[in-house]
């Protein structure tokens, strides 16, 4: 499966009902989500079914990338799942995805979660996720071993691909 855990685009500090959750992407956040998703699609990289945290940044996020890559339009899916809320179970999520044969996974998540979920698919990931930031692996159907495919750096808007192991 080729999975790409995407961390949601720049949010506002506080949200007008005071709760964390609430917290909407800022005009800068947008497009920059808007951006990293063209990047994507420019790739030929663009995901069958996205999967979102419940809150609402990784919402606008993971919408913003189903309008982006025309998601709807080429019969993929989108849905909220409680699993890529903060503290959630993001690796039993991948391992069900994989093994249910899902081909192109976009998860829509959080920090430290989204560093956390891909430390435990790829041995030797150390790294934070920046806003908008996109990593592409691969996650065979069965067993350990997931592989870096590539980052997608929201800043410089380019994929950065690994060196051969």
């Amino acid at each position: 499966m080729k999975l790409y855990v995407m961390r949601h685009g720049s949010a506002e500090d506080h949200s007008e009902s005071g709760i964390d959750g609430d917290r909407a992407l800022t005009p800068a956040g947008r497009e920059r989500v808007r951006a990293v998703a063209k990047v994507l699609v420019d790739a030929n990289e663009e995901p069958m079914h996205i999967v979102t945290s419940p809150l609402v940044r990784a919402v606008q996020t993971a919408e913003i990338v189903a309008l982006v890559t025309r998601l709807g339009d080429r019969g993929g899916v989108l849905e909220v799942r409680r699993d890529l809320a903060p503290g959630g179970d993001a690796v039993s999520l991948v391992r069900r995805l994989a093994h249910e044969g899902k081909k192109r996974v976009l998860l829509a998540g959080h920090e430290p979660d989204c560093s956390g979920l891909v430390a435990a698919l790829v041995e030797g990931f150390g790294r934070s996720f920046d806003k908008a930031m996109v990593v592409g692996l691969h996650v065979p159907d069965q067993g350990p071993g997931a592989r870096l495919r590539f980052i997608l750096d929201p800043k410089k808007l380019e994929l950065v691909t690994p060196p051969p192991a």
